[in-house]
């Protein structure tokens, strides 16, 4: 069984950054997509960014330029950090790994506000 186990979140003002962990635990495959999505209320939610085992990467166009996504693939751990944080950030964040298989972490919250 795999588990998800997401930190980081918070309350930042615009303008701030946050670094988001996620942890996965149990047996999972090399070979793996890691990545984060993000759901805002009343919206669906959305990729934020994800990161091949090999270290490809792909960005939503909302976040380029503000967020990175990196892994350690020796922890089974993956990050984002986002940096100059705005409004519409504002999100329940989730962790995702998937090579076949499909996990999801419990989620994340990130609050944008002044």
């Amino acid at each position: 069984q795999v588990q998800l186990v997401e930190s980081g979140g918070g309350l930042v003002q615009p303008g701030g950054s946050l670094r988001l962990s996620c942890a996965a635990s149990g047996t999972i495959f090399s070979r793996n997509v890691m990545g984060w999505y993000r759901k805002a209320p009343g919206k669906e939610r959305e990729l934020v960014a994800r990161i091949t085992s090999d270290g490809s990467t792909i960005y939503a166009d909302s976040v380029k330029g503000r967020f990175t996504i990196s892994r350690d693939n020796a922890k089974n751990t993956v990050y984002l950090q986002m940096n100059s944080l705005k409004p519409e950030d504002t999100a329940v964040y989730y962790c995702r790994v998937t090579w076949g298989h499909d996990y999801w972490g419990q989620g994340t919250q990130v609050t944008v506000s002044s």
